[in-house]
């Protein structure tokens, strides 16, 4: 069973940055995209970026498109999510997922990881 494990979270200032990662486990699949997503309270989970196995392609949502950089280590089986100037309007469970496409279509996306906590606060 793949499993995806995120860490990194916590409670930041406006402004501030945090580097969230996230370790796949168990049997290795080739060439899986990645992607990170988030959920705010009351609100749907959202597409934040992803990008694809050689890291080739990246994609972002506007809303973090020049404050927010998505890399990996295939080596090391880990994510990652540099996240800076971070907003209170951050402030969300950030989850990672991983799949065959990279896209920021949820349903793409066959394993999820359990997510940590992102708290800016103003």
């Amino acid at each position: 069973q793949v499993q995806l494990v995120e860490s990194g979270g916590g409670l930041v200032q406006a402004g501030g940055s945090l580097r969230l990662s996230c370790v796949r486990s168990g049997p290795s699949f080739s060439s899986y995209a990645m992607g990170w997503f988030r959920q705010a309270p009351g609100k749907e989970r959202e597409f934040v970026a992803a990008i694809s196995w050689l890291a080739r392609a990246t994609y972002y949502a506007d809303s973090v498109k020049g404050r927010f950089t998505i890399s990996r280590d295939n080596a090391k089986s880990t994510g990652y999510l540099q996240m800076n100037s971070l907003k209170p309007e951050d402030t969300a469970v950030y989850y990672c997922a991983a799949g065959s496409r990279t896209t920021q279509v949820m349903t793409a996306y066959d394993y999820w990881g359990q997510g940590t906590q992102v708290t800016v606060s103003s």
